[in-house]
């Protein structure tokens, strides 16, 4: 299993420095590869008291292709992946773009994790449609692999119209690889049929339901379910409520999707109000060694 680590942009500022410092710590710590969460906009809550929201205007999330198109020329082998980039609120061709710039100025190392949102503010804000961006999302990786795949690409579809033409610089990778993050039946169905990976957030007991759904619908397909990578997110703080959770729970929890068939693990230290990113790296660094060693 591989084992990577959250950046902690929310609790160490908005500091290059500290980014920097996070990403160049944990490649030499031997982390396989980085995480990095994605918000366009932030609210306050008061103004939206029924809104469900994990996060506000105090958290500070940046922006991925920025930021790891800095990363790619501070680091040198970590693997840099999205969890999860908002596919829907963003156009297909820019983030085939965007990405593939990434991937060209990193040597190859993007993974993007996409998703397709749940604070329908951003997409008001952003002039997309709430409704059918499960569609929509399934339309723009095919048109940014197609562009990933081909010097020139044309393509038209309910949603997108491309003329002859292509991405110079392209990526490296061919084409990079896409896991789509989420736990309904639809994304599982949609992970099996056209994804590199899932990211569900749970235990592989609770998630069986969608584990069956992606293997049907991977067979169907005409793929190797085996082919299709699983990764989970999990740190000291339940990701709802304010529980504490002991590093042991954490690594038992890790266990269990090494004995699923799990093939990544991220690990982040949100919520216990570390600020440094010595604090933050010497945690992830336990439960790394921790892990290794069941």
């Amino acid at each position: 299993m591989k084992i990577g680590a959250m950046i902690p942009a929310q609790e160490i500022g908005n500091d290059p420095i500290a980014l920097k410092d996070f990403a160049q710590g944990a490649e030499e710590l031997g982390f396989d590869h980085l995480l990095l969460t994605d918000h366009v906009l932030q609210i306050n809550r008061a103004d939206y008291p029924d809104a469900f929201s994990p996060y506000s205007i105090d958290d500070a999330f940046q922006e991925p292709f920025v930021t790891y198109g800095y990363l790619a020329a501070v680091t040198k082998k970590i693997e840099m992946s999205t969890g999860i980039l908002i596919l829907p609120q963003r156009q297909a061709v820019l983030v085939a773009k965007q990405a593939a710039q990434v991937d060209f100025l990193s040597g190859g190392r993007l993974r993007l994790g996409i998703g397709v949102g749940w604070q329908e503010i951003e997409f008001e804000a952003l002039g997309v449609p709430w409704k059918g961006r499960g569609k929509l999302c399934e339309e723009q990786i095919e048109v940014m692999r197609g562009l990933w795949m081909n010097e020139l690409f044309e393509f038209e579809g309910e949603f997108h119209t491309v003329p002859k033409s292509g991405l110079n610089p392209n990526s490296i990778q061919k084409p990079i690889p896409i896991w789509f993050g989420g736990m309904s039946d639809a994304v599982a169905e949609r992970t099996g049929r056209m994804g590199d990976g899932w990211i569900p957030v749970g235990t592989p007991e609770s998630l069986k339901p969608q584990f069956d759904i992606m293997y049907a619908a991977a067979e169907k397909a005409g793929r190797n379910p085996k082919d299709i990578g699983i990764e989970t997110i999990h740190g000291l703080k339940s990701p709802v409520g304010d529980e504490v959770i002991t590093m042991d729970v954490c690594l038992d929890h890790a266990k269990l999707w090494v004995d699923a068939g799990g093939t990544h693990f991220t690990f982040g230290a949100l919520g216990l109000g570390y600020t440094s990113v010595d604090q933050h790296l010497k945690l992830a660094m336990e439960f790394k060694e921790r892990l290794e060693a069941l």
